[in-house]
């Protein structure tokens, strides 16, 4: 019989989306706040794929990435998407734009040496439910030396300029995997 074990952490991300960078470099400082020093960010870049958020969030949206540099357990990514829900709210509160209702989308997710599971409150197929109206996806898969989509993967992700970015990501994540390793007895991850 297989004995359960702890998992080993992984590397926090957030994606970021909005159409007034100042508002994502709120949202960033709130989120540095909570989560600690942020140790990798993308540029901004232009949201155009789908129309999917025109309506909540308006036209010229942007799409930033930033990830953490403390480690967290997967079992938190629950707890996160519910902050980062209320960290959305509060930005809007205090925006008073009443022709925008989310100003600012917060993407929260993790990377580990594997995969980029990202949180939602949305179910589907291939989504996995993990507690308090909150699922996850895998949503890029590493093999073969590079990221790899899946039928699901948002065309977004897709993009060349995110997967160079998610490799930067990864190569602080095995780093930081591996000064965990060492700290905690476990050679598992060299």
């Amino acid at each position: 019989m297989a004995k359960p074990r702890p998992a080993k952490p992984v590397k926090l991300l957030a994606g970021l989306l909005g159409s007034d960078p100042d508002l994502l470099q709120r949202a960033r400082q709130l989120l540095s706040r909570r989560f600690g020093p942020i140790d990798l960010e993308s540029d901004h870049w232009s949201f155009d794929h789908t129309d999917y958020y025109l309506e909540e969030m308006g036209p010229n949206l942007l799409r930033r990435f930033v990830s953490f540099q403390p480690l967290i357990q997967p079992d938190r990514l629950v707890e996160i998407k519910l902050e980062t829900n209320a960290l959305e709210q509060e930005i809007a509160y205090q925006c008073l734009l009443p022709e925008t209702r989310r100003p600012v989308n917060i993407d929260p997710g993790y990377l580990d040496l594997t995969k980029l599971v990202l949180a939602t409150t949305k179910d589907r197929a291939h989504r996995i439910y993990l507690g308090h109206g909150i699922y996850a996806e895998v949503t890029l898969q590493y093999a073969n030396g590079a990221w790899q989509v899946l039928p699901w993967t948002y065309p977004d992700y897709r993009r060349p300029e995110y997967h160079a970015f998610f490799d930067r990501m990864r190569q602080s994540y095995r780093e930081q995997q591996r000064d965990w390793g060492r700290s905690n007895g476990d050679n598992c991850g060299q």
